[in-house]
């Protein structure tokens, strides 16, 4: 468990220092989130006035969904570089090594997280100036909790999918096909109430919907709610199941 940690930490400082080389590559997958983020706010801020849409400006309704939009855009190709290493070697010499075989995704895995946190961070500033609201600053802060273990999930699916696929052109492919349908198929554009009742029943296992409405519980300063105990809990448990299918492709083909 010690090698783990330490083999974790030390893969995951390495990556993060590639990223810091190549800031801009983190700041571009956040211009689309706050492309929509900005146009949807003015192009339908006249929802909010329909009867059952709930109480405030469309803008605050809809930032929970481009913050977990960034999740998406943030981790869905993650698996991409796990590919590039495998196939220009150096994952293999890394498997030559003492290193933890389950370090090399998990670094992988908690790097993608911390970068979308980041990436969150900047949406919700820019948001609260362009005159978004948030309840209070614990809820804005709690709600990283969620990025969190959102991004572990979909980044340790993306792993799992490149260490199976062995191709990048079908990785991004299935990249591209879960980010718009899981946010439509999701309450971050429009109230469930506004929803037809099959999409309504796709968003009970849809967990970009329970990121979306756990996040939107803390920035409406329902800390407590039974909404964000659920939420915690669908996402735990798909974060954990993500990341333990990815090291265990990972661990069967390295044998």
């Amino acid at each position: 468990m010690v090698q783990l940690a330490s083999d974790t930490w030390y893969l995951f400082n390495k990556y993060m220092r590639i990223t810091l080389r190549m800031p801009m590559w983190a700041l571009f997958t956040i211009v689309q989130p706050l492309i929509w983020l900005l146009i949807f706010g003015q192009l339908f801020k006249n929802m909010a006035s329909m009867p059952g849409f709930p109480q405030g400006r469309y803008m605050d309704f809809f930032l929970p969904g481009a913050v977990i939009m960034t999740v998406l855009f943030g981790t869905s190709w993650s698996g991409v570089s796990l590919l590039r290493e495998i196939n220009y070697g150096t994952v293999e010499k890394m498997l030559v090594t003492p290193v933890s075989r389950v370090s090399i995704v998990m670094s992988r895995v908690i790097h993608s997280a911390v970068t979308v946190i980041i990436q969150c961070i900047i949406i919700l500033i820019v948001a609260l100036i362009f005159g978004a609201s948030v309840a209070g600053f614990k809820g804005a802060l709690l709600s990283l909790i969620v990025v969190f273990l959102l991004s572990i999930g979909f980044s340790g699916i993306s792993n799992g999918l490149a260490i199976w696929l062995k191709r990048e052109e079908p990785l991004v492919v299935i990249g591209n096909m879960m980010t718009l349908p899981l946010m439509f198929l999701s309450s971050a554009m429009v109230p469930k109430s506004f929803m037809p009742e099959w999409i309504q029943v796709i968003t009970k296992i849809n967990p970009i919907d329970y990121a979306v409405e756990t996040t939107r519980a803390f920035y409406s300063g329902g800390v407590s709610s039974e909404t964000v105990f659920t939420g915690f809990v669908f996402l735990f448990l798909f974060a954990s199941v993500s990341v333990s299918w990815a090291t265990e492709m990972f661990v069967n083909q390295s044998e």
